[in-house]
């Protein structure tokens, strides 16, 4: 594996309020890297640290400790950024342009000829579905079709490095699956995207690995799979199950519950899910269905938020 096209080693930020009378934390020795052709999720409550930490990668302000690099370049050359495209969060466009001409624009701008921008914005416009809009001012599009002509402009370059702030904000669900699936698209071309987003479901179906701040440290890192993997419980589907069968579970220290017509199945682990499943086969149950349940993505991340939390006192 070579050189992770966005690299963010140790950042740490310190900001010292309006009148130098406290430090604030931002960001607290995270470190996190997004190969090529992945789809990275950085998450966080507000004030966790993440909109710093893109900002420092774009080289908007400086970290305190840690470095970052981008496409190779440590993010304090303007250069690391020439490849990047960026999409930020409530971005506006002058309302009397069209949205060819935003694109013309924006394609100047990252240093592409007027007949590469001529050939670009039609193709881009197709994609995020706004060709029949190509010719129409800015200013009467929905905040929908400004954030899909915001993702057009931050592709426009063909950059190597995405960086989207909340890409599906404001887009319906047929869009945010559209949208999905450009990105994804994208990846699979090679393209490294950072993407920051409260819609933990967007983040879910999208990502390949994420990161969760807290406090502006890294407290989870990894494949969305392995951090949902809960590893000991399961749902059980059986026929002829009664409840001397389920008090027999229940002796050897496992939890089981009927639910909906299935048993919610909680096991100490492996060996012992399978001497649970020998006793229900011996007793003559027929067993369907065995499936490992998955926490979803914002059950992980609401526990990993509240474990930061300060416990509040019990009332005596």
């Amino acid at each position: 594996m070579g050189e992770a096209p966005v690299r963010a080693e140790g950042l740490s930020k310190l900001y010292r309020s309006r009148f130098g009378s406290r430090t604030v934390r931002a960001l607290d020795g995270a470190s996190f890297r997004v190969e090529t052709g992945q789809v990275f999720g950085l998450l966080g409550p507000n004030g966790a640290g993440k909109t710093t930490a893109v900002k420092i990668l774009l080289g908007l302000t400086r970290p305190t400790a840690g470095s970052g690099f981008l496409c190779g370049r440590p993010v304090s050359e303007p250069e690391s950024r020439r490849r990047v495209g960026y999409l930020p969060e409530g971005h506006r466009f002058p309302g009397y342009l069209t949205a060819r001409q935003t694109l013309s624009i924006f394609g100047r701008m990252s240093g592409l000829d007027r007949a590469s921008v001529s050939r670009r914005a039609p193709e881009l416009l197709e994609r995020v579905r706004l060709s029949e809009w190509a010719d129409v001012r800015v200013k009467k599009f929905s905040k929908g079709m400004t954030q899909r002509l915001g993702l057009a402009a931050a592709l426009v370059h063909d950059p190597d490095v995405l960086l989207l702030d909340e890409p599906t904000d404001g887009v319906d669900p047929v869009g945010r699956r559209e949208i999905r699936d450009l990105l994804q698209e994208e990846a699979k071309r090679g393209k490294a995207i950072l993407l920051n987003s409260h819609l933990l479901s967007e983040i879910e179906r999208m990502c390949d690995r994420v990161a969760v701040l807290r406090s502006g440290k890294v407290v989870a890192e990894g494949r969305i799979e392995d951090l949902t993997a809960t590893g000991s419980h399961y749902r059980l589907v059986a026929d002829g199950v009664d409840e001397k069968l389920l008090a027999a579970f229940r002796e050897t220290g496992a939890s089981v519950e009927r639910v909906n017509g299935h048993f919610d199945l909680t096991a100490r682990d492996l060996g012992h899910l399978n001497a649970l499943v020998d006793r229900l086969r011996a007793s003559g149950a027929m067993l369907q269905e065995l499936s490992p349940v998955r926490s979803s993505l914002e059950d992980v991340f609401v526990g990993l938020v509240r474990e930061g939390e300060p416990k509040k006192e019990t009332p005596s």
